[in-house]
């Protein structure tokens, strides 16, 4: 019989793992054919879900390829981690391999990609995708996935950031010839990204000798596992130096494969007057906007000519703030949707549209020149206004009557053109502590894609509690800001908003009132008032805290911890949720708003204020039924929590 599978679900700071075994331990499991038993039932109380069955078939299929390999090669020693998640990402590395360099003595690592495809050639001649028979869309070249795994766990692991020399990368076709791979040898191998084939197993083994000793590989991967992990590179943060001067994000699987698109539409475009539309989705957090950044980033230095416009308010005039603080042309960079509306026909090599879910129908409103005043789809103008128009969106964010950026609606206005729309969709997780089973979590809370609320299982990535009144719920945040967290306060649109402050005011209107409990909330407008930021700030300066913000100045922005109040505009009655529609005070909505519309789009509102968070969420209803609901779903409390932390 196989040993007890050694089981690290989460370790401290969110790294989180399927398996951890000696390769011979491993060995025997696999002899006794049970290696996916152990790893089915790890993920599904990692992830909430079982693991789709090509998942399975990768690990009864590849894991053994890579241990036989390490068994003939004497590596029986050497621990391997199984499905290693990349910190505070859901991105997970195939495997692990943690031991002794044979030359040095200190630990040593080496992240290994399997792939079972049997052939594989490049994308239209770039070489970083590449084309496989059993996908419709090209994946990313397997030597610069690994390359970007290593790089990302050198950013983010404190243990790798002290022996940068320790990490290699490797892909391994077991399956494939050189032959029929040889073509994605186009990308230039290196220590942290190699490929090596079945027919090239004897280097292959030589290559494992080379950085791992046959000596007990338990030690170093502790060192690893224990490493402390870094804060994420917060967007805004980093967007000046990122625009600037260099790169400062590392793009993984998807994220890489939607730039690269993009580049390489960006050179057609130059080298045969070609045109094609872009389109990448995906959920909150799965790194839309970093995409966005890094393209923008390398265009702006590489001379291309490219802007970057959302339909935001709040994130235009940040990114001009924050990004253009010192260079006043990076402000430029930064328009609305609705500043093309005259824009000379592919006058851009690119534009950047983030955010695109908030596209409207025309671009008119009531401040457009009667000269410019069209019927012509939003869409459209953008589409025209650059030889690479590319979208970035996602649309369980469409809280607004009006808004209406869809895959398909760009799709077909591409289709209207003639024009080739490549999609890229981002399944990663990057916010929310990398917590995939939260995203899915909320969505199940707020029925958007047909499921239920369930139970949430802590999964040791994400913080989630409740919390029995707004004072808690604020006290909470306010222990996690002493401790040098970042905190915000949003709540639902359910209490009128004084949008004026008279010169007489010492004090900001404390708009949002429940009980004795009552706070102002965010500014109106773009002026500093009494203290406070203005609106398009107040999710990104500390000052922003103490006041409430809403869905219009938190979309698009991230904070270590949320606080959500869910007001009276949804409630949860009996088995389901229930939108009161007289208890909304947004003014978009109006009497012609259908009801279906309403229940929709207030849904999507509380499920961009549940996904604001990096590390966690604390949760209030002010409604008891409710309140009542979100206990049973959720078992850990602010109140709770407060006697050990504060």
């Amino acid at each position: 019989m196989p040993p007890p599978a050694r089981v690290f679900f989460v370790l401290p700071g969110g790294i989180s793992l399927l398996l951890r075994e000696s390769v011979a331990s491993l060995a025997a499991r696999i002899l006794e054919g049970a290696l996916s038993l152990p790893l089915s039932e790890n993920f599904v109380h990692q992830h909430g879900r079982r693991p789709a069955q090509a998942e399975v078939r990768s690990w009864e299929r590849s894991l053994p390829a890579l241990v036989n390999a390490l068994m003939e090669a004497g590596l029986g020693d050497v621990e391997v981690i199984v499905e290693y998640s990349l910190p505070l990402t859901s991105k997970r590395a195939d495997a692990v391999l943690a031991g002794v360099h044979p030359t040095t003595g200190e630990p040593s690592y080496v992240v290994v990609e399997l792939k079972q495809w049997s052939a594989a050639y490049p994308e239209e001649d770039e070489p970083l995708l590449c084309r496989i028979d059993a996908y419709p869309e090209p994946q990313l070249n397997p030597i610069e996935q690994v390359r970007g795994y290593c790089e990302y766990m050198q950013s983010f692991n404190g243990a790798l950031e002290r022996m940068p020399e320790s990490l290699a990368g490797v892909a391994y076709l077991h399956n494939a010839t050189e032959s029929r791979v040889s073509a994605l040898r186009g990308v230039t191998e290196d220590q942290h990204g190699r490929m090596y084939t079945s027919d090239q197993r004897w280097a292959f083994l030589e290559f494992l000798r080379s950085r791992l000793a046959a000596k007990p590989g338990a030690e170093a991967a502790d060192v690893l596992l224990d490493g402390k992990v870094r804060p994420s590179k917060q967007l805004m943060a980093v967007a000046a130096a990122e625009i600037r001067d260099r790169e400062q994000f590392v793009l993984l699987a998807e994220q890489r494969v939607a730039y690269e698109k993009v580049m390489s539409a960006v050179r057609k475009a130059k080298q045969a007057n070609h045109k094609q539309v872009v389109v990448v989705t995906g959920g909150p957090g799965s790194g839309k906007s970093v995409v966005a950044m890094s393209l923008l980033g390398d265009l702006y230095r590489r001379g291309v000519p490219a802007l970057h416009a959302t339909g935001s308010a709040s994130f235009t005039k940040t990114m001009r703030k924050i990004a253009g603080a010192k260079k006043t042309a990076v402000q430029k960079l930064f328009k609305y949707f609705n500043s093309f509306m005259d824009a000379e026909p592919n006058g851009l090599d690119v534009l950047i549209c983030d955010e695109a879910h908030r596209l409207r129908k025309t671009s008119a409103n009531r401040y457009t020149k009667a000269e410019l005043r069209t019927d012509r789809a939003q869409v459209a103008e953008l589409i025209d206004a650059a030889r690479v128009p590319v979208f970035l969106l996602d649309q369980h964010q469409v809280v607004r009557p009006g808004e209406m950026g869809t895959k398909e609606e760009i799709q077909r206005a591409a289709a209207e053109q003639g024009l080739d729309c490549a999609v890229v969709e981002l399944d990663g997780q990057f916010r929310c502590g990398g917590s995939e089973a939260y995203e899915k979590w909320v969505i199940d809370l707020l029925g958007l894609e047909g499921g239920t609320p369930h139970v949430w299982e802590p999964d040791g990535r994400f913080r989630l509690l409740t919390a029995e009144s707004p004072k808690e719920l604020e006290d909470f945040l306010a222990a996690r800001r002493s401790e040098g967290y970042g905190a915000r306060m949003s709540a639902g649109y359910c209490w009128k908003w004084t949008t004026t402050i008279t010169p007489d005011m010492t004090e900001l209107p404390a708009d949002v009132v429940i009980g004795d409990w009552a706070r102002p909330w965010n500014l109106y407008g773009d002026r500093s008032v009494l203290g406070a930021p203005p609106a398009p700030l107040w999710a990104t300066e500390p000052a922003g805290f103490g006041q409430v913000g809403c869905v219009y100045t938190a979309q698009g922005f991230e904070y270590d911890w949320s606080g959500v109040i869910i007001g009276p505009d949804l409630v949860w009655r009996t088995d389901c949720w229930v939108v009161q529609r007289s208890e909304s005070k947004d003014p978009i909505f109006t009497n012609a708003t259908p009801e279906a519309d309403m229940s929709r789009l207030i849904r999507n509102t509380y499920k961009v204020l549940l996904t604001r968070g990096m590390v966690g969420t604390v949760v209030y209803s002010t409604d008891p039924e409710t309140r009542e609901k979100l206990r049973s779903l959720i078992h850990q409390t602010a109140g709770a929590e407060m006697p050990a932390l504060v």
